[in-house]
């Protein structure tokens, strides 16, 4: 009997392994309890699949690690420097070129020099370090992002788009004056990877030039954006991903990129600009929180990997398959009835913690309890992205309480086979098959910023 479909397959093949080790129940209980219930406090000797982050855990290509080789290490005027200028210029489209060490560096920078005390920056959803770079710097951030996008079961195809009706309302509001720039993410991370439709981008554009507010793109995933839009929206499937990725930056103003996820390297990021003046004044604060202007806070070498990342990462092939094994693991649990975020993002499989876990309310952190869950049944590692990430009110000290209560499975591009994935599916099930067992949690520790890398917790 011939087969109803075909299988498909990475466009690699593996040459080098990392031995990983297996522990059993009791290790994972000692290691949790040592972590404070936190995994990102657990040693990554004690994780057997770790889908902690997507972020600078990429597996790079050959190709990358010969560029390593040809590192100049230059204090000022690297090569490496020039060819990481050349190709965003090349891939992106935005004039000028800042290096950083890491998205977060862009985020700061670009923060201090456009945001003054009572501004407000709207945006298409939160994320933590953005939404804090601007709160330090005086402002408040305002989600304008679809309603659609909090709800997890709602299967809207671009759940990352904009309400323009929220947008245009907020500018009546505080004026233009008020709103240094829109805040776009490509994907939206903490809705659940999920993208914004070139149809909305381009009347959100419209909106902003009337208005003469500047567009910040977060493209640290535009390239996974961009697959979506070739494959969900109507007229751009004879496009590469390649020129879809360069229409999206051509219609903002500037961006800030962690080159740790789509450009597939393990440390880097820059920040991208039009304006001339933007850029003079960034270059000159580069150096007093990263480095100098042509290395950011990165090696030579680093520079190079990521310049041949970005090249990579637009290959239609590649982000085929990169996205093609989420959603293996997200249709898998789907198919089992475990509850995820639908549609299934590009960057990993979302759970939905309020309905997996209904028993325990959300000033118990569900999402928190559920990932130390998972771990304690075998050592794949995930992360909370609900009230914990949320954080507290800048002003009120109020926890936040977003409607999205969420345990985020980010896969690492080019790391695990199909059978890890599998591994993932049949662990979450049988956490499933038990959820009644689990217990929320208490905070026994908190940070005063970004609580979730560094909180501590306890069973109730």
């Amino acid at each position: 009997m011939k087969p109803t479909r075909r299988s498909w397959a990475e466009p690699f093949k593996i040459k080098v392994v990392e031995h990983v080790r297996l522990t059993t129940p009791e290790q994972r209980l000692r290691a949790i309890t040592q972590a404070g219930y936190n995994t990102f406090l657990l040693r990554s000797e004690d994780v057997y699949i770790d889908l902690l982050t997507d972020s600078g855990t990429n597996a790079m290509s050959d190709w990358q690690w010969a560029g390593m080789m040809l590192g100049d290490e230059a204090y000022a005027g690297s090569r490496n420097f020039y060819h990481l200028e050349e190709t965003v210029r090349r891939f992106y489209g935005y004039r000028y070129v800042i290096p950083t060490h890491q998205g977060r560096g862009a985020e700061h920078i670009l923060s201090k020099i456009l945001i003054k005390p009572g501004d407000v920056i709207p945006g298409n959803m939160y994320f933590t370090t953005t939404r804090l770079h601007q709160e330090l710097a005086g402002g408040t951030f305002h989600d304008v992002i679809i309603d659609e996008a909090h709800d997890p079961e709602n299967e809207h195809p671009f759940k990352g788009n904009v309400d323009l009706d929220k947008l245009e309302a907020l500018i009546r509001r505080y004026g233009p004056e008020r709103i240094p720039y829109v805040s776009i993410g490509a994907t939206v991370n903490m809705a659940g990877g999920q993208p914004i439709s070139l149809e909305n981008l381009r009347a959100v554009r419209a909106l902003t030039a009337r208005h003469g507010i500047r567009i910040v793109l977060d493209g640290t995933r535009v390239a996974e954006n961009a697959y979506f839009i070739q494959q969900r929206e109507p007229g751009q499937a004879g496009r590469s991903v390649a020129d879809i990725v360069k229409e999206i930056c051509s219609l903002t103003d500037a961006c800030t990129m962690s080159a740790k996820k789509d450009a597939l390297v393990n440390i880097g990021g820059f920040l991208a600009v039009n304006d001339e003046t933007i850029y003079e004044e960034a270059r000159n604060l580069v150096v007093v929180y990263e480095g100098l202007h042509t290395y950011g806070g990165l090696a030579g070498r680093d520079m190079e990997a990521v310049a041949r990342g970005i090249e990579e990462s637009v290959q239609d092939d590649h982000i085929r398959a990169r996205v093609g094994q989420v959603l293996y693991l997200g249709n898998k649990m789907r198919d089992w009835g475990i509850p995820i975020v639908v549609p299934i993002g590009g960057h990993g499989v979302f759970l939905d913690a309020r309905r997996f876990l209904p028993h325990i309310p959300q000033e118990h952190y569900p999402a928190q309890a559920l990932t130390a869950a998972i771990y304690l049944d075998s050592g794949v590692r995930g992360m909370e992205r609900g009230i914990v990430s949320a954080g507290r009110d800048k002003d009120t000290g109020q926890e936040h309480k977003p409607r999205l209560e969420l345990v985020r499975l980010a896969i690492p591009r080019r790391v695990y086979t199909q059978a890890h994935m599998d591994v993932v599916a049949e662990s979450v099930l049988a956490v499933y098959e038990q959820r009644d067992k689990i217990r929320g949690l208490r905070m026994v520790y908190e940070p005063r910023y970004l609580r979730f890398f560094q909180a501590r917790f306890e069973p109730l």
